[in-house]
């Protein structure tokens, strides 16, 4: 009987697990330039995706021109729906001057493109055209 290799294990485990999960980076924003950020994407168990969206140095809503009132994050899916995430706020730390936030939902759907708008309303529905952070398109 043979025996399992145990670094041919190990780079199975990582290749696999691997490619259950991945990173999408926001492009550069024309709107806030020193901003950045990624959003992780990974399918769990149940075939639903969890999404972890990160931003740094992104200015907080009521410093935009014009003043708006909050950031939402959307998503649209490889079935061509875009989808509300909700809201992310922006904070800074005590220790760091970098504005940062974070938000963690889940979506039945893969998403294909993450974006980041600034909006008056935290109830809204739909998404707005002024569109802050992309991943895309």
């Amino acid at each position: 009987m043979k025996t399992l290799n145990p670094i041919a294990l190990i780079l199975f485990l990582a290749l696999t697990l691997g490619a259950c999960s991945s990173k999408m980076t926001f492009q550069n924003s024309s709107k806030v330039p020193a901003a950045t950020g990624e959003v992780k994407v990974k399918k769990d168990k149940n075939n639903n995706y969890d999404l972890t969206v990160n931003v740094y140095n992104l200015a907080k809503p009521e410093q935009l021109s014009p003043a708006r009132e909050v950031y939402m994050v959307w998503m649209d899916s490889n079935q061509g729906i875009t989808k509300r995430l909700g809201q992310i706020k922006i904070s800074s730390g005590l220790m760091s001057k970098s504005l940062s936030g974070e938000l963690e939902s889940k979506a039945i759907d893969k998403p294909d493109r993450v974006f980041i708008t600034a909006e008056n309303d935290p109830e809204t529905l739909n998404p707005s055209s002024e569109v802050i952070l992309t991943t895309g398109r």
